[in-house]
């Protein structure tokens, strides 16, 4: 039996067959890298609640363009919100900043606007906005709760206005300069920490320029009548504020151009153009002033005056200060000593309304002026400033003819200028004088006197009465008549129709004649001296001359 061996051969060096499994690997790693390549990438955003998302459907949008869409939404680990999980559009990823921002946009009715209204066919969907260009890439963001009205990128100025009340301004109003729009306010929030309304606005460019450290904002809504010495004045916005509500700023008038802002300064909102015209200025000094006298009608606000020129205000009244200072000399025993001191008033006194610069330095100057000043007569005063409301203001005035020099003190931390007494204190002052001369005067000579003074009265009003009562005295009513009786008869025989006054004309008319008589007469001597004695002689009739 023979042993077959098997027979060995060498295979070839490639099959065929690889070939599929090793196209179809390349591809799916080209596939795979490819995808890796053009795909975009993957963020969440929080949202407050999950109204117009959609997995699936909700679309991200940037200029109309589709970016990208949710795939999935869920709630927050603490369920006080939502996060969408967006996939992203590779052309996406370079307006991925961190301050991009992302909103719901659906259809919106309101007093200010209408928008959105293509949602209402098309669906909602997310508008992004991309922010400052070239940034790091961002993954994770948290969405406004409503439409920005400004874009990110937008030139201009954004700034903070803080009031005391919320009044009639809210998002979406516009900002005014002059009565043209020029911004508008962004958002409105109440600043519990300031117990302060906050307003974020916005002033576009170039209109960024007009605002400085000098301008003033006030609220223009609604309807502002005053009434003057020169007539009734009726100051409104534009349209829209009037209905809707709004903010203006302008400079005060004669005040200078201040430096420039950055964008987040905040600025006072004061509620009208008259409210902010009352503290203009940005710096001023304290000072100290105390009255003996009563404060009533004197409130914190009321006008402190230079000679009629109103320099500052009552910031207020420092009785509290002056009861805690009388408590620590007493050794904090709480127990008060009536002293009767004068009450203190703090004032608050802007030198720039004595067209002074308005600087630091120019306030602090100014109270060496106020120092100066006491010492060559200046006094502060308590004038009436309405007699019907009684209302008092402060008056600052130099009185050079004062008995007492002074020189400026110091309460405390402030300057002190001294008091005395205003115009109807004075009155009071001199009423009393007087009444302590006539109190300090001997009673019985001062009876005495007004005892003869009384009776030499008497006696002239006795001979005025005998003189009155007279005979002579009696008559004179009777003879007075009868002379204006006489005086009467005479006047009636000068009129047109008496006898004496035709007897009177026909003379006046004779004379006249004689003095025609005569004055024709003296013309015929001075031609004729002899036509007395020869007679006068006629001259010769005229012979005419013929024609040559």
């Amino acid at each position: 039996m023979t042993t077959a061996k098997p027979e060995i051969k060498e295979g070839r060096g490639f099959n065929a067959i690889w070939v599929i499994p090793a196209v179809a690997a390349l591809l799916g790693i080209y596939l795979v890298v490819h995808n890796l390549m053009t795909e975009g990438p993957e963020i969440t955003i929080a949202f407050e609640t999950a109204s117009g998302l959609t997995a699936g459907k909700t679309k991200i949008k940037y200029r109309d363009v589709d970016m990208g869409l949710v795939t999935e939404v869920n709630l927050t680990d603490d369920f006080k919100g939502v996060i969408a999980t967006v996939k992203m559009d590779l052309q996406a990823k370079p307006l991925l900043t961190p301050d991009t921002r992302f909103w719901v946009v659906t259809a919106r009715v309101g007093l200010g606007d209408i928008s959105g209204l293509d949602t209402l066919v098309s669906g909602a969907y997310v508008q992004m906005a991309p922010g400052a260009a070239g940034g790091p890439v961002a993954r994770s963001f948290e969405a406004l709760p409503r439409p920005p009205l400004t874009a990110a990128d937008a030139p201009g100025i954004r700034l903070h206005l803080l009031s005391n009340h919320g009044g009639s301004v809210s998002t979406g109003d516009s900002v005014l300069y002059k009565g043209y729009q020029v911004g508008r306010v962004e958002h409105s929030e109440f600043d519990a920490g300031l117990e302060r309304m906050r307003y974020e606005i916005f002033i576009d460019a170039p209109y960024d320029e007009l605002v400085d450290s000098s301008v003033r904002f006030f609220n223009t809504s609604g309807i502002s009548l005053k009434a003057g010495a020169d007539g009734v004045k009726l100051m409104t916005g534009s349209l829209d504020t009037l209905l809707l509500g709004g903010v203006a700023f302008q400079r005060p008038p004669d005040l200078e151009k201040g430096l420039p802002v950055e964008s987040g300064a905040e600025f006072e909102l004061f509620d009208s153009y008259e409210t902010s015209l009352e503290n203009p200025f940005s710096h001023g000094s304290h000072v100290v002033v105390r009255f003996s006298g009563s404060l009533k009608g004197l409130m914190p606000g009321a006008p402190v005056e230079y000679r009629g020129i109103r320099i500052g205000r009552v910031e207020r009244l420092m009785l509290k200060d002056l009861i805690d200072a009388e408590l620590r000399e007493a050794g904090n025993n709480e127990t008060l000593q009536s002293t009767g001191e004068a009450i203190p008033v703090l004032l608050y006194l802007e030198p720039g309304r004595l067209s002074l610069p308005d600087t630091e330095t120019t306030a602090q100057n100014f109270l060496a002026t106020l120092a100066t000043g006491v010492g060559n007569g200046m006094r502060a005063t308590l004038e009436t400033g309405n007699l019907l409301t009684g209302a008092k203001y402060v008056g600052i005035e130099f009185y050079p003819n004062l008995d007492e020099t002074l020189e400026a003190g110091q309460w405390g931390e402030y300057l002190e200028i001294p008091s005395i007494e205003g115009g109807f204190g004075q009155i009071l002052v001199k009423v009393n004088s007087i009444l302590e001369k006539i109190d300090q005067a001997p009673l019985e000579e001062t009876l005495l006197s007004v005892n003869t003074a009384v009776a030499q009265l008497n006696r002239s009003l006795a001979g005025l009465d005998t003189i009155v009562n007279s005979e002579n005295t009696q008559q004179l009513p009777e003879d007075l008549s009868r002379s204006l009786a006489e005086l009467q008869r005479t006047l009636e025989g000068l009129s047109p129709n008496s006898e004496l006054y035709e007897n009177t004309n026909r003379s006046i008319r004779q004379l006249n004649r004689t003095l025609d008589n005569l004055e024709s007469l003296t013309r015929t001597l001075s031609r004729q001296p002899n036509a007395a004695v020869t007679g006068s002689k006629l001259p010769e009739d005229p012979i005419p001359k013929a024609k040559p």
